[in-house]
């Protein structure tokens, strides 16, 4: 039995870490933080000429076909590098659209998302903050052969770079039952995005306001709630191979610091608190990688496990990385609370991913819940 990488897969990390060294070191991290796009359009084609875009579809519609454990390969390494991108919200509706989609829909868009040439994002938080099914409230009425929107959905991941959302909306009754889900253009009449302000500089989200916008049906009506449960269990993968990266890159550089920081004559990694940090450190991040390659494993296989494992994984890497990225500015001491220094956007990355499609604490009841306790 096997349980390490193949060949080509560990190609396929050396070729993305070597790329992203290359295209995204940190001084574009930090200038890309300060624009309003937040990410390079060039890049991104580049991306897209590299296959990563378009990983997981057919190649009908110009994919690679791969499966979501290569996805994982290449997701650590942008957790890793902090890639400022519209990679995380553009998977969520890419995944969407290819499980529910019509075929003209999916031949008009997916090649176009494939090439990097279109930007989809998914919309399903509101006021609340929250995706469970009751808290959607946003309206969509028949308008004659499609849908028209009323409402506002926040934190919706690069908002303000998509071209096509995908937006989760009530058409029916309240729970889980009635919710469907829409496309709508972004050049739609009565659709407005407003950028918002967050913690991790690295990720743009926004509010999109939706005032009698047309869209059109994506699968069928009040069936929209299923797909959404397979977006987020992917969601929740990706964002663990995001967690999984980060947590690595910031134990190597405690480690290198600790090496080179010398107190009282000596590196202060001869000191037992220092060891016991970065040992820590490390079994966090081995205990991450095994449960986050676990679940995209069960995500790739379609197993019954996927969910639940799914929601282990977010649960315990989101406490990993919250932990890691903490003691690396610990282990740095004052320098780890300047700007200067990268150990501040690690842990604001590492605080998105925690509160991002729900808390560790939500992970753990959902856990319980699919064990039946």
């Amino acid at each position: 039995m096997n349980f390490g990488f193949t060949e080509e897969q560990e190609l396929l990390r050396d070729t993305a870490r070597e790329f992203l060294e290359k295209e995204c070191p940190m001084s574009v991290v930090r200038e890309l933080m300060e624009t309003e796009p937040g990410y390079r359009p060039e890049l991104w084609r580049k991306m897209a000429e590299l296959g990563w875009v378009g990983l997981l579809l057919p190649e009908e519609y110009g994919g690679a076909e791969l499966s979501f454990v290569d996805l994982v390969v290449i997701l650590e390494e942008m957790g890793r590098s902090l890639l400022p991108s519209p990679f995380f919200g553009n998977l969520q509706g890419t995944l969407a659209l290819l499980r529910s989609g019509s075929d003209a829909q999916k031949k008009e868009i997916l090649p176009a998302v494939a090439a990097g040439d279109r930007i989809l994002t998914f919309a399903i938080t509101e006021e609340t903050g929250t995706e469970h099914a009751q808290d959607i409230q946003l309206r969509a009425e028949k308008a004659g052969a499609g849908l028209r929107l009323t409402g506002t959905k926040l934190f919706v991941p690069d908002g303000q770079n998509a071209g096509t959302f995908v937006v989760a909306a009530r058409t029916g009754a309240e729970g889980e039952s009635g919710i469907s889900l829409v496309l709508v253009d972004r050049d739609a009449p009565g659709l407005s995005v407003t950028p918002l302000r967050s913690m991790d500089q690295t990720r743009r989200m926004a509010e999109v306001r939706f005032e009698g916008t047309p869209g059109e049906l994506l699968g069928e009506q009040d069936a929209g709630w299923a797909t959404w449960e397979a977006v987020r269990d992917a969601a929740l993968v990706a964002l663990s191979a995001d967690a999984v990266g980060g947590c690595e890159k910031v134990l190597e550089d405690s480690v290198n610091y600790a090496k080179e920081r010398i107190q009282f004559g000596k590196p202060i990694g001869t000191y037992q608190a220092i060891k016991h940090k970065c040992a820590d450190m490390l079994i966090e991040v081995e205990s991450s990688k095994s449960i986050t390659y676990y679940a995209a494993w069960a995500l790739s296989e379609d197993v019954e496990e996927a969910a639940l494992a799914a929601a282990m994984a977010k649960a315990y890497t989101s406490d990993a990385y919250r932990h890691t990225s903490a003691e690396n500015i610990q282990i740095h001491g004052g320098v780890g609370f300047t700007w200067e220094y990268d150990c501040h956007l690690y842990f604001k990355r590492a605080k998105a991913v925690e509160v991002t499609y729900g808390s560790p604490s939500e992970h753990r009841e959902r856990v319980a819940q699919l064990m039946s306790l």
